[in-house]
C-alpha cells in the first residue's frame, strides 16, 4: 500500500513532467518566431523584422520622441516605426550612407555619406530631403549635440570633424583632427568625444569654438570603434578591437575598466534607465555589461543575436535594442566576406 509522504512525491514528480513537456510545446512556436529565452539580464531575441532590398548597412539610430528607427542601407535610409515595427518611409540617394543623426528641436534629421561626401538634411515629419552639406572625405559617423544645437560629421578619410547648424544646415567649421575617426558622443554641456581608431586614441573637442581639447591615449584598447557616455557618472564606454570594452573617464581619459565582450564590435550605446551599457558584436553576441558604481562594472551575459550584427540603436524608453544584419554566401578565395544573400536584410529586436 503506497502511504500519504509517496503519492505526494508522485504527485509533485507528475507536475513537474507535465509542467516541462508544456515548457517544451509552448518553446516550439516561439523558436520558430525568432524567439531566444531570457538570460540574466533579461534581454533577448523577441523578433526579427524582414526590410530586405540590397545594399550594406552601417548606423542605425532610435528618435524615441517621434517613434521612428532610422536604418542605414546603402544607398538610402529605411524609416520604420518603434512600436509597430513596419517601413513607414525612406530617405532616398544618400551614397554610401553610414549615420543617421536627429535634432529634434529643429525638426531637422541628418545622415552623413561616405561616397558622395557630403551630409543630407532632411525633415523629421515628412522625410522629405532639404539639401546636400558638403562634408570632408568620407563622412561616417555623425551625432548632434544638444548644448551647440550642432550636427558632427566624422570624415573617417580626410581625418576632420565638419560642424553644422542643425537650425538651416549651414558648416559652422570643420575641426582637423588627424586619423581615421570613427564614432562620437556628446557630454551634453558642450563638449564631444570622439574615437582615433588607427591611433588608438579618444580625442575631447570643444564643441562651441571647434577646438581640441585633448588627445588620449586608449591603450590597452587597441582600434576602438563604437563609443557611448553616461553623462550623469562621466564615464565612456568604448568599443574596442581584440573583444575589449574600455571604460574612460570622460574628464581625465584615464581607462579605468576593460572588459570582456564578443569579437566584431561596432557600435556601444548605454541606457541611464537600467545603468546598462552595450557592446554589439558582428560574431552575433551583443554583450550586456552593468554599471554598479562609477569605477565598478559587470558583464552581464552574452546574448544571442544574429551573425553580421555589429552595430545597433537603443530606444530609451523602451529600453529596446535594435540591430541590423544579413545573410552571407561563403566567401570566396581571397574574399573577406562572401556575398550578401538577396532580400536577406533584417533588423533584430533585443527587448527584455
Amino acid at each position: 500500500m503506497i502511504s500519504q509522504r509517496k503519492r505526494l512525491v508522485v504527485a509533485a514528480a507528475t507536475a513537474i513532467f507535465i509542467a516541462a513537456i508544456l515548457a517544451t510545446l509552448h518553446a516550439g512556436p516561439r523558436a520558430a518566431a525568432g524567439k531566444t529565452p531570457a538570460g540574466a539580464s533579461g534581454y533577448h531575441v523577441s523578433k526579427t523584422i524582414p526590410v530586405g532590398g540590397e545594399g550594406f548597412w552601417d548606423y542605425t539610430t532610435v528618435d524615441s520622441d517621434a517613434r521612428r528607427l532610422y536604418v542605414s542601407h546603402g544607398t538610402h535610409v529605411a524609416v520604420l516605426d518603434v512600436d509597430t515595427q513596419a517601413v513607414v518611409g525612406d530617405i532616398p540617394d544618400t551614397q554610401g550612407v553610414h549615420g543617421i543623426a536627429i535634432a529634434s528641436e529643429s525638426g531637422h534629421g541628418f545622415v552623413s555619406n561616405g561616397r558622395a561626401n557630403n551630409v543630407t538634411m532632411f525633415d523629421l515629419k515628412t522625410l522629405k530631403t532639404l539639401g546636400a552639406i558638403p562634408a570632408g572625405t568620407n563622412p561616417d559617423a555623425i551625432i548632434y549635440d544638444p548644448a551647440t544645437k550642432r550636427v558632427f560629421a566624422m570624415n573617417g578619410r580626410s581625418g576632420d570633424i565638419t560642424a553644422i547648424n542643425a537650425a538651416d544646415g549651414k558648416v559652422a567649421g570643420t575641426i582637423p583632427v588627424g586619423g581615421k575617426l570613427e564614432f562620437a558622443a556628446a557630454d551634453g554641456k558642450g563638449t564631444i568625444y570622439v574615437n582615433v581608431e588607427d591611433k588608438s586614441q579618444l580625442v575631447h573637442i570643444d564643441a562651441d569654438k571647434l577646438t581640441v581639447l585633448h588627445t588620449w591615449p586608449l591603450a590597452p584598447c587597441k582600434e576602438p570603434s563604437g563609443l557611448a557616455m553616461d553623462t550623469k557618472t562621466r564615464r565612456l564606454f568604448v568599443g574596442c578591437d581584440e573583444k575589449i570594452m574600455a571604460v574612460v573617464n570622460a574628464d581625465t581619459g584615464k581607462v579605468i575598466a576593460t572588459l570582456p565582450t564578443g569579437d566584431g564590435t561596432d557600435a556601444n550605446a548605454f541606457d541611464p534607465g537600467t545603468g546598462f551599457a552595450f557592446s554589439s558584436n558582428g560574431e552575433g553576441t551583443l554583450t550586456v555589461v552593468h554599471e554598479d558604481s562609477p569605477e565598478k562594472f559587470t558583464v552581464v551575459e552574452n546574448v544571442p543575436t544574429k551573425k553580421s550584427a555589429r552595430t545597433m540603436a537603443l530606444d530609451l524608453k523602451t529600453h529596446n535594442v535594435f540591430l541590423p544584419a544579413a545573410d552571407f554566401d561563403a566567401p570566396a578565395a581571397g574574399e573577406r566576406r562572401g556575398k550578401m544573400k538577396a532580400d536577406s536584410f533584417v533588423v533584430v529586436m533585443v527587448t527584455r
